[in-house]
């Protein structure tokens, strides 16, 4: 089951994702997490916690990264296993997301 956490730390609101990030979790985070970070000016994804991301996930990730930078918001995914790694990397996402949103990316593909 998929969960999220979000925790505020002065001006960075960090949102940790816990379980698979695939269609099922769709709605939950188009519907519930989407519209609470909009007004976030700098968000930090934790990803330590995802074992693994389907296509529709990988979709809904750069849906929802575009959604907050086109809102002039800073975003970062950081701490990626591994495995997650992997499909990132094959899909280059650092490519479409930027790398500065991926940054710690790169130091163990």
């Amino acid at each position: 089951m998929f969960k999220y956490k979000l925790l505020n730390e002065g001006t960075i609101t960090i949102v940790s994702f816990a379980g698979d990030m695939d269609i099922d979790v769709t709605e939950l985070i188009e519907e519930e997490l989407s519209p609470l970070l909009m007004n976030k000016k700098e968000i930090q994804i934790d990803f330590s916690e995802v074992p693994f991301v389907d296509s529709s996930g990988i979709g809904l990730l750069i849906t929802l990264v575009k959604n907050l930078q086109e809102k002039g918001n800073k975003v970062q995914i950081m701490h990626i296993r591994a495995e997650v790694k992997q499909v990132f990397a094959m899909l280059e996402l650092s490519e479409i997301l930027g790398n500065d949103v991926l940054n710690d990316f790169h130091d163990a593909v």
